[in-house]
């Protein structure tokens, strides 16, 4: 009896002295000083899920503002800002201002677009619903934006951009300018992975998208397993649903060898959220999304002019400062506070199930040492400088 109880002790000791130790290990970390903007316009809530995960990648690798204080995920990024009391709906714009944009280019290090779909009067006055389509209250990549990334591109600074930088509400004009100088072309699709297709039992299936589909097809909504939807800007709605167009209804994101030895990512990992479907010009495809469709997903694919295989994030050819992301990487659900654990990373599998419907797994096998790899990279390079 006593040895058990002293085994049990030893054990509860081990384990309690884990958090201890790696926090302490967190805090003795030298701090590194990267000046980052970050542009979120889709901000509903106080959650801020949309850049929260790439602040918590920030904390957990020490970067700091100038100021050398740490990035705060709830006030330093630029975008939408809901104020208190919630029960309001006040808000105010951080807006990028075209007179500041030469100075703000010169004292930054380094832009994350994270996301520019906007905040919807459907989102903010009835909590999130993106059901039915409503009047867009702030959002799309304006020309302030877009000439802040021209800037920094001209710098050759490090800018990460996400994939609705591009799509609605974005204009053609700025989408334009944005592909031109970046050497990308949107081709008007973008898709969302759905564990449940059924509108009975899924309420998240936007309703817009299903009287789409029946004004087009002239019929009722037919779908209820799993599968993938497909949105064209022209209001086309094509569905791959699971057995019946595709063998795996979760699209999968695959690496080259070089990315995986660069970035430290897996061979493939699933990606259920949402995406574009983009051209990469003759940037570097370090990823590929792969949509696993059957021989009637494929002939439904080719009516529609849509690749099995398309780009998941290029990279800018010879200095590698711009990266571009086709999908709503950023938006993870994340425990902001296991940022303060170092070596985190060891204990990530408890953290995720193996579901394909899970996204979790994708933060942490993807997204993170991808983000955490490609900032430690321009950090060492602009330590050489």
């Amino acid at each position: 009896m006593k040895k058990s109880l002293i085994l049990f002790i030893i054990i509860l000791i081990v384990i309690l002295s884990f958090p201890v130790l790696n926090i302490v290990k967190w805090g003795v970390q030298p701090k590194r000083p990267l000046d980052v903007l970050i542009l979120d316009k889709t901000v509903p809530t106080y959650d801020r899920y949309n850049h929260k995960s790439f602040h918590w990648i920030l904390t957990h690798n020490k970067y700091v503002k100038g100021n050398k204080r740490m990035y705060s995920y709830k006030k330093d990024y630029f975008g939408f800002v809901p104020l208190r009391p919630l029960r309001d709906k006040k808000w105010e714009p951080r807006r990028i201002r075209f007179a500041k944009i030469i100075e703000l280019a010169d004292s930054l290090d380094a832009l994350y677009y994270a996301d520019t779909y906007g905040v919807y009067f459907n989102d903010w006055y009835h909590g999130i619903n993106r059901s039915n389509r409503s009047r867009l209250i702030y959002g799309g990549l304006n020309n302030s934006d877009y000439s802040l990334l021209k800037e920094m591109k001209d710098r050759n600074k490090l800018v990460i951009a996400e994939y609705n930088i591009l799509s609605y509400p974005t204009a053609p004009l700025e989408r334009n300018k944005t592909e031109n100088i970046f050497d990308i072309h949107w081709t008007g699709w973008a898709g969302k992975y759905y564990k449940d297709l059924n509108p009975a039992t899924n309420p998240e299936i936007p309703k817009w998208i299903i009287k789409l589909y029946e004004k087009d097809n002239l019929e009722t909504w037919p779908f209820t397993n799993s599968g993938i939807i497909l949105v064209k800007n022209d209001n086309k709605v094509v569905v791959l649903e699971n057995e019946t167009h595709l063998d795996f209804d979760v699209p999968f994101i695959y690496s080259s060898k070089d990315a995986q030895e660069a970035y430290d990512l897996p061979y493939k990992v699933n990606y259920p959220h949402w995406f574009n479907i983009i051209e990469s010009g003759d940037n570097v495809v370090l990823s590929e999304f792969k949509i696993h469709a059957n021989y009637v997903g494929d002939s439904l694919l080719e009516a529609n002019l849509i690749p099995e295989v398309f780009p998941a994030v290029i990279m800018q050819p010879e200095k590698k400062h711009y990266f571009y992301f086709s999908g709503d990487f950023a938006n993870n659900v994340v425990n902001y506070s296991t940022t303060y654990f170092k070596d985190i990373e060891k204990v990530d599998k408890y953290l995720y199930n193996n579901e394909l419907s899970d996204k979790r797994k994708f933060y942490w096998k993807y997204y993170k040492p991808l983000v955490t790899n490609i900032l430690n990279d321009y950090y060492l390079e602009l330590k050489e400088e």
